[in-house]
């Protein structure tokens, strides 16, 4: 696989002028256009959109009572970055049979969006075969799929059909993030055509990956999108939110001719689909409506990413809290785990009395002797936390609950919450970390945080924390 040197802090400078393409321009078109489904691998999906429903189950009813609500598209959570192969695609079938026998009912056709990781960790292309294959058994084949992992709010751009990890010094190649270096997600190309490659073991050729630059989507020269057939991947560039709008409005017109996309995207195409554009986080009248006051919160800790770590060390030096571990050593050996789980409930719930309280896992990375052993390591530890936080809650119900990582946010929000029907109320930071408002059952009331291991500064954890401490 092909290098990719990074880029100076001069990189915007070669790149050719922006061309505004504004939200009211993509809602026109919206009413004529399918209704988009998210497939969101994790939660973190969510958090650059506003006022959208999310499922954690698919029934056919909970389906239907998503495509009811007046809005461009809706989120189911399938959480599967957290299985294996075989449960992903057997979890994206039933979902897709489920979400299109509503569609029928509803009388409501739908256009899927396979959310994934904006640093390529995923099931890719396995979670996109399988949406192919029963839109194909519906009589809907697909003739393109669109690959946009961008998330320009927390760095993530594509360029020259490069993703890059932006920061202070210029574009770094996303491959040579300690993202790339997933056990279980691994790879080695920055380049998208050659990670398509790569990761379809070379069934995809790079040479068939058709690129759509920033020259020909700032030109507004997107006819290249109606001519793909045969299930052909689509790489396109994004820096701008008028970048992916453009596109959008490029597939929508496709659409409109008789072509049908598949989307495997990260969270600002989503935004753009759904006519969304950037919004100031929930102002504080807001987040004084969504919380109660009166008790302190949890933080449940699950990433192991080094972004994590600093933001829990700045947290320790702007506020007190009680810290509970969480043993990963212990938790897999079933000899120690039922004893450790009811010190760790006992002690937390005990601590929510009095301030807040910080759950995480021991921070020394346990992995098996392959990818599906260290999955499976991974699953263990993650279920043993959404228990203790579980457990927790039903001792003590705090003020608000926190997650930080993708499958742990996944986990905690239907294992330890019950959530099954929510609303993306908005973010608490510009464009990162989303609020969720259950619309029914036992969590609701209860402010649920969403917040991505990956994402934000060392301080985002401490301000989020203290934006709900101060509402």
């Amino acid at each position: 696989m092909s290098a990719v040197a990074a880029r100076g802090p001069g990189w915007a400078d070669a790149l050719p002028a922006a061309r505004p393409v504004g939200t009211a321009e993509v809602r026109a078109v919206l009413p004529a256009a399918r209704r988009l489904v998210v497939l969101d691998d994790d939660p973190t999906g969510t958090q650059t959109v506003r006022e959208l429903p999310v499922l954690t189950r698919w029934g056919v009813d909970d389906i239907r009572w998503a495509l009811r609500q007046p809005t461009a598209g809706f989120f189911v959570l399938t959480n599967t970055r957290s299985l294996s192969a075989a449960d992903a695609a057997a979890r994206n079938r039933e979902v897709a049979e489920a979400c299109l026998s509503a569609g029928a009912e509803e009388r409501v056709p739908i256009a899927f969006a396979s959310r994934g990781d904006s640093t390529l960790r995923g099931h890719y292309p396995l979670e996109t075969d399988v949406l192919a294959e029963v839109m194909a058994q519906h009589s809907d084949p697909v003739d393109a799929v669109l690959l946009s992992p961008a998330y320009l709010d927390a760095g993530r751009v594509t360029v020259d059909g490069v993703h890059w990890l932006r920061t202070a010094e210029g574009l770094t190649p996303v491959a040579e993030g300690e993202f790339a270096r997933d056990a279980t997600f691994g790879y080695r190309s920055s380049r998208l055509a050659d990670w398509v490659q790569e990761k379809s073991d070379g069934r995809i050729a790079a040479a068939d990956v058709l690129e759509v630059g920033l020259d020909e989507i700032r030109a507004g020269e997107l006819a290249a999108l109606s001519d793909v057939r045969d299930g052909r991947v689509v790489v396109v560039d994004a820096v701008t939110d008028d970048d992916l709008r453009a596109v959008v409005l490029g597939i929508l017109a496709a659409e409109a001719a008789g072509r049908r996309y598949l989307y495997r995207v990260g969270p600002s195409f989503v935004r753009a689909r759904v006519g969304q554009g950037v919004a100031a986080p929930i102002d504080d009248a807001r987040l004084h409506e969504l919380t109660h006051g009166g008790r302190h919160g949890l933080v449940v800790i699950g990433s192991h990413v080094g972004l994590t770590g600093r933001q829990l060390d700045r947290l320790r030096e702007r506020r007190s809290f009680t810290e509970v571990e969480l043993d990963v050593a212990a938790v897999i050996e079933p000899a120690r785990a039922e004893e450790h789980l009811r010190e760790v409930v006992a002690t937390a719930g005990t601590a929510l009395a009095s301030g807040l309280v910080v759950l995480r896992t021991s921070r020394a990375l346990v992995t098996g002797a392959d990818a599906d052993a260290s999955l499976a390591i991974a699953r263990t530890v993650s279920a043993a936390l959404s228990r203790a936080a579980r457990e927790i809650v039903a001792t003590r119900r705090p003020g608000f609950v926190i997650a930080k990582g993708g499958i742990t946010s996944s986990d905690i929000a239907t294992d330890a919450l019950g959530i099954a029907r929510a609303w993306v109320r908005g973010s608490l930071l510009p464009g990162i970390v989303s609020l969720w408002e259950a619309a029914s059952g036992p969590a609701e009331g209860l402010p649920y945080v969403v917040f991505a291991g990956n994402v934000g500064d060392d301080d985002s954890l401490a301000d989020v924390v203290e934006r709900l401490e101060d509402a």
